[in-house]
């Protein structure tokens, strides 16, 4: 790792597991909100706003050619991150714009499921958030092969991708709430 944070073990990460499992269902909290406006670059923030068109305004996403509009968003849970980054500081390593304390997994959240978060509304996609070399990087190698296994997929622990259905303003500390399937 860049940084030289000590890297959990497979073990400890597994360890870990019945806390995220835990996880409200239904709703829970929007803990931090990450933009990322160009490549290696993270800006923290206190409010957003998301757009149909453009995702997290102001986010790279917008830029990128072509645009799929299944990845405007990545979600990830707020559980998992706490575990593999262990530092607060270091949640935006991961590359997700939105943390929260809400179960991702694909059983909770099948594609079509739609949440409201602050005034907006999205829609998970259950398109596939896929650990990258950047992820090993920053937090190991135990971390990628958990939140790539056959739990971690199933878990969305990577993270889950949605797309915006209704453009709002979103804020930490707003309540992520499940709707229905779209």
């Amino acid at each position: 790792m860049t940084d030289g944070a000590r890297e959990l073990t497979l073990a400890e990460l597994e360890a870990g597991l019945s806390h995220i499992r835990n996880s409200p269902r239904d709703a829970g909290p929007l803990e931090m909100i990450v933009r990322r406006p160009g490549s290696e670059q993270r800006e923290v923030l206190e409010e957003a706003r998301l757009d149909p068109e453009t995702g997290l305004v102001g986010d790279r996403w917008a830029a990128k050619v072509p645009r799929r509009v299944e990845g405007q968003l990545t979600l990830m849970n707020s559980r998992l991150i706490a575990l593999v980054a262990k530092d607060r500081a270091r949640w935006p390593l991961a590359g997700d714009q939105m943390y929260v304390d809400l179960d991702l997994s694909l059983a909770n959240l099948p594609p079509g499921t739609q949440l409201q978060v602050g005034d907006a509304v999205i829609e998970a996609t259950g398109e596939p958030h896929t650990p990258c070399a950047k992820f090993r990087r920053r937090y190991g190698a135990d971390a990628m092969r958990f939140v790539g296994s056959a739990i971690g997929k199933e878990l969305q622990l990577r993270g889950a991708k949605a797309r915006v259905v209704t453009a709002g303003d979103v804020r930490v500390g707003d309540t992520i709430r499940k709707l229905a399937r779209g």
